[in-house]
């Protein structure tokens, strides 16, 4: 089964999503620690009161991180789960 092409198109489109979103989070993330260490007046520049960017920075972290998970639940959804289904669905038909 894993050689099928159904199979090889359900890994592909897997891997076209989660490959770019693991490099931009990374590079996110990282921009924020690097920012974190070497910009430090940057990241402490008052925004509201005793809100910094540096503060907003991680809290968006956060908002990156739960939408990223909200857009994978939707591609995951609408493109690989029924693609799996039908593997699946093949796979039964064959061992019964």
């Amino acid at each position: 089964m894993q050689a099928s092409p159904e199979f090889q198109e359900l890994r592909r489109r897997l891997r076209r999503f989660v490959f770019p979103m693991t490099a931009f989070f990374i590079g996110w993330y990282l921009l924020y620690v690097l920012l974190g260490i070497y910009a430090t007046g940057f990241m402490g520049t008052p925004v509201l009161g005793n809100i910094n960017i540096g503060i907003l920075l991680g809290l968006g972290q956060f908002v990156t991180t739960f939408g990223i998970t909200a857009w994978y639940i939707v591609f995951a959804n609408r493109e690989l789960d029924p693609r799996a289904a039908a593997i699946r669905d093949e796979m039964e038909g064959a061992g019964a």
